[in-house]
């Protein structure tokens, strides 16, 4: 349970550059295009990986003929929804939404593309039936979404 309270703050820093990178994306959207901000911000980052991957090279202690099960193909896919990301939230910040709007609709698809996958099983994940709670949390978030944009207007 301890491990669970450690992770806490690294899932809100997470959180919290998750919202610097849209800002900044979005800003490089509006002065620019959606799509390219999206091609420039996937070229730095690659180039950041590549670099903390020769700072951090991973080594396994492990036997080298256990490494060789291949991930299923899905698992090569992840940056699609980021160039995605990139380029919706470029869309959608710089409109009327702006970033809180943009960000809590995020969280709210977050949410309910997560009940999916768990319901249906997807991607290889344990099967997990929807409860209440689970529609009690889709509605305060949805609220919450509601507040956040249309207390601009009031």
């Amino acid at each position: 349970m301890s491990r669970l309270y450690s992770q806490i703050p690294i899932a809100l820093f997470a959180g919290a550059i998750l919202a610097i990178m849209i800002k900044l994306n979005a800003g490089l959207a509006n002065i620019s295009s959606p799509l390219e901000a999206s091609w420039i911000a996937h070229g730095l980052g690659a180039v950041t990986a590549l670099g903390l991957l020769s700072l951090f090279s991973y080594k396994p202690k492990t036997d080298s003929k256990k490494l060789t099960k291949h991930a299923p193909w899905f698992t090569y896919l992840g940056g699609l929804p980021g160039a995605f990301t990139v380029i919706l939230a470029g869309i959608t910040v710089n409109s009327p939404l702006g970033l809180a709007g943009s960000l809590a609709l995020a969280l709210l698809g977050q949410v309910l593309f997560s009940l999916i996958v768990d319901y249906f099983g997807l991607f290889g994940s344990f099967k997990k039936t929807l409860g209440v709670n689970d529609i009690k949390v889709i509605g305060l978030i949805l609220t919450g979404c509601l507040f956040i944009i249309f207390a601009r207007v009031l």
